[in-house]
């Protein structure tokens, strides 16, 4: 599609550049007329002419232009008249990438997903940095571990300016840092594992470089100082030094210094609010407690001008959202909603929770007057997914904050389509890696068997008993090829189903075996045995080989190679488990041994979050809990 401007295009012309070349459009001389205004109504509005000869985009604000734009092409291709007008009803939205947990973005691929949000009309984006930034005098910070350079980030921030949207950094200043905390030389800051020494100059010197440094390379004044999941505050180092002092009186006093700092920097500082609510409840851990009240004295001491975010992923009823959200107000501070896109600690996407927990979370802060969400999306235990294939997810963000209601699913799939290249059907294919038989509806337990089956050993079968029964490898068989079915070799992105196909062909082949093996031993079939080592384990193994090089493809095109070499670690991991154990079926069915006692071991549930007590089929956090009872690490003191 070729089109021809007029208006006051200066500060967009960069950006329009940039966009037509991502959708395949460009500007000429004998292109569409397209009549571009600021509108003062705060609407966004596109449209084409009965005639095919005009077309028009008003907007309001920046971003919303770059999202008219893609709906000019994406419904004037076929030369029909159409008018467009859209309400914008979520003031601020957009997504959070973690580049805190092994996968930090290249810039290259920063910049892709930075034009999939213009296209969407999204205006924010927020960095995840714990430790992945440079601070001056400070080499152990993000050391090995990929960091931005200050250049990185402001080439990163200026891409985002030329489409409207807004980047800022959100950083740890109290507890999550435990990549930094690790380094020996720089224990002096550490109060336990993860949390900061407050109440020490040194430490505070140290959050003010933090915040300086993190700032620095954006134009936007906001900042987001994290402090949340500090439960293990004040109970290392600060205890000794210290004694017992109450977790609140702690957090609120480093609270008051880091906006202290924010304020004289002239930053707009927001914070996780999740700490407040476990300390006003109960159990003084639970901040989805439905009967927490927030105290007035508590109230009265926290400083209002400091936005709270709470963040709730996994609830699907309207209440939930509304308890959480009064639950807040006696803070007294603007308040902003953060869901998520489930890549959480899975090769895939539970888009069935994401979706579902998502409509209803945004619906009800739209309704509660809260103009502003993000969609976190989390890299857990070294982020073996990615946040490409997310894409559907965010595009779902989006039509949210442009539709009084819920998002039209077919209105919906048709802008994916567009945007990204993919299908919105291809995309939720990503779903049922997770959500196999056993799971609950749209999976909203939480399983992620598309991990755990991947990392378990042959010999030690740790979630046999969970999925005895049921017909894994069957159902890993259908996702394989409804996968494969779905992808579209001209599609730029079609290389982010590499991984969820392989996945699938090695889940096929792996997910029972543990349970096929144990019961050729148990019934001393050794014919069944000899053909699993001789034949199946090196097929399972070879299926591995070909995930991992798809993976490290993936990998090294969308992140920093730091980090890699920990799913690489894994891989090897399963590889060698399959080739020890294909030598011990041989040397008992030889006679070498007498006995496999990793086999001779009952198999027992892994957790009682499982099917048979209604929790699907089964989570784990952890790689080393997937991969071995055994010890791997062992911290004499944590702290």
């Amino acid at each position: 599609m070729k089109l021809r401007f007029h208006g006051d295009l200066a500060e967009l012309q960069p950006g329009i550049g940039i966009l037509l070349q991502e959708i395949g459009a460009r500007e000429a001389e004998d292109g569409l007329a397209v009549q571009v205004e600021r509108s003062s109504e705060g609407d966004l509005e596109v449209g084409l002419d009965q005639a095919n000869t005009k077309a028009y985009i008003r907007y309001s604000r920046k971003h919303q232009f770059f999202r008219a734009l893609g709906l000019l092409v994406q419904h004037g291709t076929n030369g029909e008249a159409f008018q467009i007008r859209e309400q914008q009803h979520l003031d601020t939205v957009g997504p959070m990438f973690d580049l805190s947990r092994n996968a930090v973005l290249t810039v290259d691929s920063f910049k892709l997903m930075l034009r999939k949000m213009a296209l969407m009309g999204m205006n924010t984006v927020m960095l995840y940095l714990e430790d992945t930034y440079e601070i001056n005098d400070e080499p152990y910070f993000g050391y090995m571990r990929g960091r931005y350079t200050q250049a990185e980030l402001k080439e990163i921030d200026d891409y985002a300016d030329q489409f409207g949207i807004e980047a800022f950094p959100s950083i740890q200043t109290l507890a999550h840092l435990e990549e930094f905390l690790k380094w020996e030389p720089v224990k002096e800051y550490k109060d336990t594992k993860g949390a900061l020494l407050v109440g020490y100059d040194k430490t505070d010197e140290l959050v003010e470089k933090m915040i300086s440094a993190a700032s620095a390379p954006f134009r936007s004044r906001k900042i987001h100082i994290g402090m949340d999941e500090a439960e293990e505050l004040g109970r290392g180092k600060y205890l000794d030094k210290n004694g017992y002092t109450s977790r609140f009186d702690i957090m609120v006093s480093h609270l008051d210094k880091v906006l202290e700092i924010t304020r004289r920097k002239g930053l707009k500082a927001m914070m996780w609010s999740d700490m407040f609510l476990k300390l006003a409840s109960g159990t003084g851990s639970d901040h989805y407690d439905k009967s927490t009240q927030i105290p007035e004295e508590m109230a009265r001491r926290i400083p209002k001008d400091v936005d709270m975010v709470y963040w709730d992923y996994n609830h699907t009823e309207e209440e939930d959202y509304l308890s959480q959200i009064a639950q807040h107000q006696p803070l007294g501070c603007n308040l902003v909603y953060a869901g998520g896109v489930w890549v959480f600690n899975t090769f895939g996407v539970n888009y069935g929770l994401s979706l579902k927990a998502s409509d209803v979370a945004l619906n009800v802060s739209k309704k509660q007057g809260i103009r502003e969400a993000y969609a976190t999306m989390w890299g857990d235990d070294g982020m073996e997914s990615n946040p490409y294939i997310a894409l559907l997810g965010l595009q779902f963000y989006a039509e949210h904050a442009y539709t009084e209601g819920s998002p039209d699913w077919e209105k919906l799939a048709e802008r994916v389509k567009f945007c990204t290249g993919i299908e919105a059907d291809a995309f939720l294919q990503m779903k049922y890696l997770d959500e196999t038989p056993g799971s609950e509806p749209d999976n909203c337990k939480q399983s992620n068997p598309s991990k755990f089956l991947l990392y378990q050993d042959v010999l030690l079968g740790l979630f046999d008993k969970q999925i005895e029964g049921l017909e894994m490898s069957a159902h890993y068989a259908k996702v394989e090829q409804d996968i494969r079915s779905r992808r579209d070799a001209d599609a730029k992105l079609d290389y982010i189903f590499d991984v969820p196909e392989k996945l699938a062909g090695v889940l096929r082949r792996k997910s029972e075996i543990g349970i096929e093996l144990k019961r050729a031993y148990d019934a001393g079939d050794q014919d069944t045995m000899k053909r699993i080592a001789s034949e199946v384990l090196p097929e399972i193994s070879d299926a591995v080989k070909a995930l991992r090089a798809a993976h490290r493809t993936q990998w090294l095109s969308m992140f920093k190679p730091f980090g890699w070499e920990v799913i690489d670690i894994r891989y090897g991991g399963v590889i060698n488990r399959l080739d020890t154990a294909s030598q011990r079926i041989f040397d008992y069915v030889d006679g070498k041994i007498q006995r496999i006692e990793e086999l001779e071991q009952e198999r027992l549930l892994f957790s009682t979050t499982n099917r048979f007590t209604n929790k699907g089929v089964g989570w784990s956090s952890f790689y080393y809990r997937m991969a071995s009872p055994n010890v791997f690490f062992h911290v004499m003191n944590p702290f």
